[in-house]
């Protein structure tokens, strides 16, 4: 896209959830002295959605750049929470670099080698390197952690950013533009579903020794709420008939569930409650992305399948 080009139904969209970030705003104005957390989180909320806002309203290779450095983010808040091995700190910097190289084939949309490059190239090359330094104690455990972070923090979330390479004539509305908006959209939504509902009905766990908060009910509610938004909002973003939108909003609803209480269980792993601090009321980076990490390659691989 031109330099802030962008179609009438994503700016109707961003000034939607602007409206309603408003109106949590006035919700959680009472508690700005205290420092409450809803009051820190939706702050912090603001910042992000006009991070986003911003970035698509500018060439694609913004809005690319900006994933790519929450990945970097994501990526060094989990090296910094794993244990590490000496000989593993040179190891690191390949891993580092991954990320750069993944986000130039999403910049350039050559899907052939993005969809291959970390699962396959990095898979074989970071090992390769840890032979190379002579370290076999705690060979595997290392081989497989790194991998699997760059899997979650990089690979995953790519696929958001490459859903703005995608041919823009299939989605003629809204392009690949809309296309990130509503899977960003289905994502939040689903978590603060999930949350408002565990809150008001819940009453049974569904992994208690994972995340002790989950309910059945919060689930539900955010299937719920998740699928109807994702109906509602389909004609405007997507090129989706409302039976393709319903499936994928309750695939995306379940997704982000596993999503979350994955990270969780890392974090528990680890006997953290939070990733890191750097957002306000939501912990770090790879505790706001969770859910995204396994939301974006579903969304992207329904949308390629159904309509590329």
């Amino acid at each position: 896209m031109n330099y802030l080009d962008i179609t009438p139904n994503v700016a109707i969209a961003v000034a939607a959830v602007i409206g309603l970030l408003a109106v949590a705003t006035a919700i959680a104005w009472p508690q700005r002295k205290k420092k409450q957390e809803l009051w820190l989180r939706t702050r912090t909320w603001w910042v992000i959605v006009l991070l986003i806002a911003a970035s698509i309203a500018l060439p694609s290779w913004v809005p690319v750049a900006l994933f790519g450095l929450i990945s970097f983010l994501a990526f060094k808040e989990f090296v910094t929470l794993i244990p590490t091995r000496r000989a593993d700190h040179r190891v690191l910097f390949w891993a580092y670099f991954a990320i750069p190289i993944q986000y130039y084939w999403v910049s350039v949309g050559w899907y052939g080698v993005f969809i291959i490059f970390i699962p396959v190239y990095m898979f074989l090359a970071l090992p390769l390197r840890m032979v190379i330094a002579g370290e076999t104690q705690g060979f595997i455990k290392a081989a497989g952690t790194l991998h699997w972070g760059l899997m979650v923090t990089v690979f995953s979330l790519s696929h958001a950013a490459y859903l703005l390479a995608l041919p823009h004539e299939v989605n003629p509305l809204a392009g690949g533009d809309g296309l990130l908006l509503y899977l960003l959209l289905l994502t939040e939504i689903n978590d603060v579903g999930q949350y408002c509902s565990g809150k008001l009905l819940g009453r049974h766990k569904v992994v208690p020794k994972v995340s002790p908060n989950k309910t059945i009910e919060g689930l539900l509610g955010g299937v719920a709420i998740t699928t109807l938004v994702a109906v509602l909002a389909a004609p405007y973003l997507t090129p989706l008939s409302w039976l393709q939108a319903a499936t994928i909003g309750c695939v995306l609803a379940l997704a982000g569930f596993a999503g979350d209480v994955t990270v969780s269980a890392v974090k528990r792993d680890l006997k953290l409650k939070d990733s890191g601090s750097l957002l306000p009321g939501h912990g770090g980076v790879l505790d706001r992305v969770d859910s995204l990490t396994f939301t974006a390659p579903l969304f992207f691989h329904m949308i390629y399948y159904l309509h590329y």
